[in-house]
């Protein structure tokens, strides 16, 4: 076994565990599990499993959108050190760039590979499961719940024609070509989709700007291509095992947008406007209205003698 195999073992353990307990499930409702209807139990096992992970990712999902919140909120205090160190490129202003910079990330509770988090965390899981499917598709055994047999029945599961174990690149036939294609490009589209909502809707304006907003805009064709070029070599189960995840972020990011927008955003102004519509509209507190009210002057008016009043009237 080599490295990467030892460090991906637990995982693959884990994978086969709910694969296999959720086909076993499906496996009671179909009358051919095995057979003409192995296509439709595999790929509903692999959803299942897409549900398990992602509903384990919710916490992480919910520290990432209050760190890219607040590395949102953070953007005008960053440009203004990154105003005053402009131009100085001497190793002591660096090193204190650095520290103020991290300073500013302490303080406001942000991480800048926060909107990587869950892609991250996400992809020892998709490469467990490649090199369990993989290890299925020649026929062999997992590490522990894929026997042989179950491993030879995903070798020949068929959907509409098309083998789960197949890619674009090794269709045998034309259909698998097909099916593969168009998983490609909706699995692309939907990744864009995903972004572009956030960038759309979920962003204060007064950032647009920023150095911050400019590396997002970059990903958000970046991640894309980059889906579209290595989506020809995935087999079709593993790219419904991705598609479906694509699907759960794309509801779950909306919700979010919805509910939870960012302040300033237009998503923050149309959740104002449903709330106004239905009289749920905050209204603000007494102690904020008595902070708003302007001081009232407690100078006290000194008297004015005799003597500078009667001057006064002449």
């Amino acid at each position: 076994m080599d490295i990467i195999g030892a460090i991906l073992w637990p995982i693959k353990w884990a994978i086969e565990l709910i694969l296999v307990s959720f086909h076993s499930l499906f496996s009671l409702i179909f009358s051919d599990p095995l057979g003409a209807n192995a296509g439709a139990v595999w790929v509903l096992s692999i959803v299942g499993l897409v549900l398990v992970v992602r509903a384990a990712l919710i916490p992480v999902f919910v520290k990432q959108i209050k760190s890219q919140r607040n590395m949102i909120v953070m953007q005008p205090e960053l440009a203004k050190l990154q105003k005053k160190y402009k131009g100085k490129t001497d190793r002591e202003s660096r090193e204190k760039f650095a520290a103020e910079q991290m300073a500013l990330y302490k303080k406001t509770g942000s991480n800048p590979l926060s909107s990587c988090l869950p892609l991250l965390l996400q992809m020892p899981i998709f490469g467990g499961l490649f090199l369990t499917l993989n290890d299925a598709q020649h026929k062999t055994a997992g590490v522990a719940f894929m026997t042989k047999d179950l491993a030879g029945s995903f070798s020949e599961a068929t959907l509409f024609g098309a083998k789960l174990s197949e890619t674009f690149l090794t269709a045998s036939t034309t259909a698998v070509q097909i099916m593969a294609a168009v998983m490609v490009v909706v699995m692309t589209g939907t990744q864009f989709i995903t972004q572009r909502q956030i960038m759309a809707k979920n962003q204060n304006p007064d950032v647009q700007n920023s150095q911050y907003m400019q590396t997002q805009k970059i990903l958000l064709y970046v991640f894309p291509v980059l889906f579209m070029i290595s989506g020809v070599s995935f087999p079709l189960a593993v790219m419904f095992y991705w598609l479906t995840s694509n699907f759960w972020t794309m509801g779950q990011q909306y919700l979010v947008i919805r509910n939870m927008p960012t302040p300033g955003s237009i998503a923050a102004r149309q959740r104002d406007e449903r709330l106004a519509k239905k009289g749920k509209l905050p209204q603000p507190s007494a102690e904020k209205a008595i902070e708003e009210e302007p001081p009232v002057s407690t100078q006290r008016t000194q008297p004015e003698g005799k003597k500078r009043s009667k001057k006064k009237k002449k």
